[in-house]
């Protein structure tokens, strides 16, 4: 494959692909930035567009304190380009940051094509260029010739996990004399539609979910991702799993009868303009026909008109602590690096954290300067190390979560079997606090803003 002479290669314009190209392109690289879709698609893919959102519009929460709050926080301070787009085309999601996922992917196609430094090329790519500095970032549904070329290069079986797709129904087609608009508790706007059940009713999707015919997958058996357990998988872990999971209805007072519903279910808006809804955590494996019938049991959706139904499709990754070091530069293979999905991180924030990173450590290749990791305190530089260093029997892919940062030692220190046990909401400031000082040093340190 030609680069007509690119700096940097960046394979596949998904989250982590474009922030990949986005942060090469800023610090001066010429970018080739390659991507098969629409030319070639994916079961879960609609669109041509870089960065669209296949499973959920959401980037989830806004808590400063929380895992993926601090991880924003840090990609705010490296100038992600991603993150600035969800913010720009955000939608009401409460006390968490979801979008237009149609305005967002537009917004991130817009600003990748119109970049001096970068040059879009549309075609299916079966391996990286030779001599050129490339970053595959081609997602969790990579080609099958890029796949067979990662297989047979490290001698690695892909390992892979099912995820699943929540379906999203038009706003005019939801009963609102039985659905209320409210967040849990109280809590920022009431930007949620909720979706009451008393236990009769409870009781009888319950059943219906259980007894619904589910789409084939090829494998015999599927291992699934457990932060997107497809709905039906989760209610056969017990009859009260879904109304203590996903249908939860505590902190929610049902305005008809002044009382909290024995379960609900809620909806979150899906797009800028309010007419479309997604069904929060019923991402499900269902036969489009039998989502059709049991959905319309939980009621407000009776008469529901479905913009799109659920599905699953087969995510691909790497193992990671065999193949990469903590920078995502694979091991033997000067200038190869990996980021998103592929790599081993889940999530659509911490995809698009690892292409920034990946984007550094490729712009210091470029530039002959030694790999510089990202500090452990920081989400960031804790995703990387647990990629680098997790066991490779176990290994699984990796969310933003608080108990991948590594302990703050005073804080630690002051909880012995003498003292009063720190609060939660201290201790996590306090890592905030260490996440953000460590990301500043990093920065002064220079990589490349």
């Amino acid at each position: 494959m030609g680069t007509n002479g690119a700096d940097v290669c960046v394979i596949g314009a998904g989250l982590a692909g474009s922030e990949a190209a986005w942060q090469l392109a800023r610090r001066g690289h010429r970018v080739l930035l390659c991507e098969m879709r629409p030319g070639d698609t994916t079961p879960a893919h609609r669109t041509g567009l870089a960065a669209e959102m296949v499973c959920s519009n959401s980037f989830k929460s806004d808590d400063p304190a929380s895992a993926i709050g601090i991880l924003k926080a840090e990609m705010e301070a490296l100038g992600s380009m991603v993150l600035a787009a969800a913010v720009e085309t955000r939608v009401p999601a409460g006390l968490s940051l979801a979008v237009d996922r149609d305005a967002f992917a537009n917004l991130v196609t817009e600003r990748l094509n119109t970049h001096a430094n970068i040059e879009w090329r549309t075609g299916l790519v079966a391996e990286p260029p030779e001599g050129t500095p490339t970053i595959m970032a081609s997602g969790p549904l990579t080609a099958d010739p890029l796949a067979r070329w990662i297989a047979d290069t490290f001698l690695e079986e892909s390992l892979h996990f099912y995820d699943a797709i929540a379906p999203i129904v038009d706003r005019d087609s939801i009963d609102m004399s039985v659905a209320f608009a409210a967040s849990r508790y109280g809590k920022g706007a009431p930007d949620f539609l909720n979706c009451p059940l008393c236990k009769d009713q409870y009781e009888r999707l319950l059943d219906a979910i259980l007894a619904a015919p589910l789409a084939p997958i090829r494998d015999f058996e599927a291992n699934y991702f457990e932060a997107c357990l497809p709905i039906e998988i989760m209610a056969r872990r017990g009859r009260d799993t879904l109304r203590f999971g996903p249908m939860k209805p505590v902190g929610l007072v049902d305005p008809s009868t002044g009382r909290r519903p024995y379960a609900a279910v809620q909806l979150r808006q899906d797009s800028v303009a309010g007419d479309l809804y997604n069904l929060v955590g019923f991402q499900t494996r269902m036969t489009w026909g039998a989502q059709g019938e049991v959905f319309r049991l939980i009621p407000g959706l009776e008469g529901a008109s479905f913009h799109r139904y659920g599905s699953i499709h087969r995510n691909t990754y790497i193992c990671a602590p065999c193949l990469l070091d903590a920078t995502l530069a694979a091991k033997g293979r000067p200038g190869l690096f990996f980021a998103g999905q592929l790599a081993g991180v889940e999530g659509y924030l911490e995809s698009a954290a690892s292409g920034l990173a990946a984007a550094i450590a490729a712009d210091r290749h470029i530039r002959g300067l030694a790999p510089l990791e990202f500090p452990r305190q920081t989400v960031i530089g804790s995703l990387l190390h647990y990629l680098a260093n997790a066991d490779p029997k176990g290994f699984a892919p990796m969310n933003a979560m608080i108990g991948i940062l590594p302990e703050i030692t005073n804080a630690s220190e002051a909880s012995t079997p003498k003292t009063p046990k720190i609060p939660k909401a201290v201790k996590r400031q306090a890592l905030r606090d260490a996440a953000l000082g460590a990301m500043d040093n990093f920065i002064a340190g220079g990589v490349g803003l």
